[in-house]
């Protein structure tokens, strides 16, 4: 079947437009202006679900060696208990209605902290205002988890505006940007090719398990797996070395027989930490043993800010492949929809 066929919401063009939406979250970003004043902030809290608290991953993880102060992404109703006047809330949720992240507010409220909104509206934008607190707005009409450079780069710009981060951004964004536009024309192709595309047949009627160097890359590995689950409707699995060295390891023994229906895909950076390089082809050869069907994902770029988010396209691409295979739609995410259509009746 042909692919506009199969994607009448376009989930392509929305992938495909990553580098752009690139380019005008940093010109939102540049262009904040804070209405209150931040103070001696300690602590940052991230509050949101899905494609909006992904933002705060990916926003450490690129400047991981420039955040001064503990940042942490809450995926919860309720915030930690130490949150107080001196920690800043930002309460990321791409449509404004996130269940989760509204009780978070309420809750940072409660708390006293300060707090800034990153939304498109929703109810969020309507108490983050009726409060006087900042909020910054963002482009609607995307999935959530197609507007992740609307939710990562405004808080990086939020929080070097507030001065907290003294971020390397304006360095390394534009030649990024360029080089994304240039492989797209490679991964947007359904052909041979493609190495996208191409791992995606090997993998789409699989269970893919993700393996990732916690240090470097554990957040695309967060990222792709629940990219395959949203648009290729498909379960997949992630873990992070050392850690799963010291237990899930052992997980690849018994059931044996299931092992046909899964597929290991490593992420690997020039990053990674030199002994996690060493584990991740001891691992892999242990795997090799039991006869894991494996493959690898390493790509180019100077800087590791361009290739994290080189990565982050090649898994947005991946998702998208495999759900075209399955002959579905990448959009609808239909479960989600009738669970918050029956959370909101209870």
């Amino acid at each position: 079947m042909e692919r506009t066929k199969l994607d009448p919401q376009n989930m392509y063009k929305a992938i495909w437009e990553f580098p752009e939406n690139l380019s005008i979250a940093y010109e939102l970003g540049n262009s904040i202006v804070l209405k209150k004043k931040f103070s001696k902030i300690q602590n940052v809290v991230v509050a949101g679900m899905g494609g909006s608290a992904i933002g705060g991953d990916v926003m450490t993880a690129l400047e991981s060696k420039n955040i001064d102060v503990p940042i942490i992404v809450c995926r919860n109703y309720n915030l930690p208990n130490w949150v107080n006047e001196k920690t800043l809330v930002i309460c990321s949720s791409y449509s404004g209605n996130t269940e989760e992240t509204l009780q978070a507010l309420d809750d940072a409220v409660k708390k006293n902290a300060q707090i800034c909104g990153i939304t498109t509206g929703g109810k969020i934008a309507e108490k983050v205002k009726k409060l006087g607190h900042d909020l910054i707005l963002i482009p609607s009409g995307l999935q959530p988890r197609a507007a992740l450079a609307f939710s990562f780069i405004p808080m990086i710009k939020l929080l070097e505006k507030i001065g907290v981060l003294t971020p390397d951004i304006d360095n390394w964004l534009s030649h990024t940007i360029n080089s994304l536009k240039e492989i797209r024309k490679l991964y947007s192709k359904r052909d041979k090719k493609n190495p996208v595309y191409v791992l995606s047949k090997k993998i789409y009627k699989t269970i893919p398990i993700i393996y990732a160097d916690t240090s470097s890359l554990g957040v695309i590995a967060t990222r792709l797996k629940g990219q395959i689950c949203e648009n290729s409707k498909m379960l997949a699995y992630h873990n992070e070395l050392p850690e799963l060295n010291h237990n899930e390891i052992v997980g690849w023994e018994n059931n044996s027989k299931i092992f046909k229906y899964l597929h290991l895909i490593w992420l690997k950076d020039n990053s990674d930490n030199n002994r996690t390089k060493i584990r991740q082809n001891i691992t892999s050869t242990i795997l090799d043993e039991e006869k894991i069907k494996q493959d690898s994902i390493q790509v180019k770029g100077q800087t590791f800010q361009e290739r994290f988010l080189h990565m982050v396209h090649y898994g947005d691409w991946l998702s998208f492949w495999c759900g075209i295979n399955h002959e579905s739609d990448p959009s609808p995410v239909v479960k989600i929809s009738r669970l918050k259509d029956e959370l909101s009746k209870k």
